[in-house]
């Protein structure tokens, strides 16, 4: 399986990451800020708990947040909620739109 592959079906897009909205950096810990514990709760991470939040890069900084599954899961289904009312193809059908989809996906693999 090639790597593209692999980092889309692990990895939330891009696009879809912002919808989730991070936390400004400069508000979290730095155990928070080095993806050692959930951007959102207390939940300690490991490598079987974390979900990758990807590369962020504010202010010049790097870092790589990571969260807990039901954390992403509930914040997958806020923006996936949002989106769908400003979204026509979504009303239609969710999978029509790879926004909405890869929320939808989110949600999914997420649940608690």
């Amino acid at each position: 399986m090639s790597s593209d592959i692999v980092s889309s079906v692990h990895e939330p897009p891009p696009e879809v990451l912002t919808l989730l909205v991070l936390p400004p950096l400069d508000t979290l810990s730095a155990d928070r800020a080095r993806g050692a514990v959930c951007l959102w709760c207390p939940e300690r991470l490991t490598v079987e708990t974390a979900v990758d939040l990807g590369e962020q890069s504010t202010g010049g900084r790097r870092w790589w947040p990571r969260a807990c599954g039901p954390c992403v899961g509930r914040r997958a289904h806020r923006a996936l909620y949002d989106h769908v009312a400003l979204c026509e193809p979504c009303v239609d059908d969710v999978g029509q739109c790879a926004t909405g989809l890869s929320l939808s996906r989110l949600v999914r693999r997420h649940r608690r």
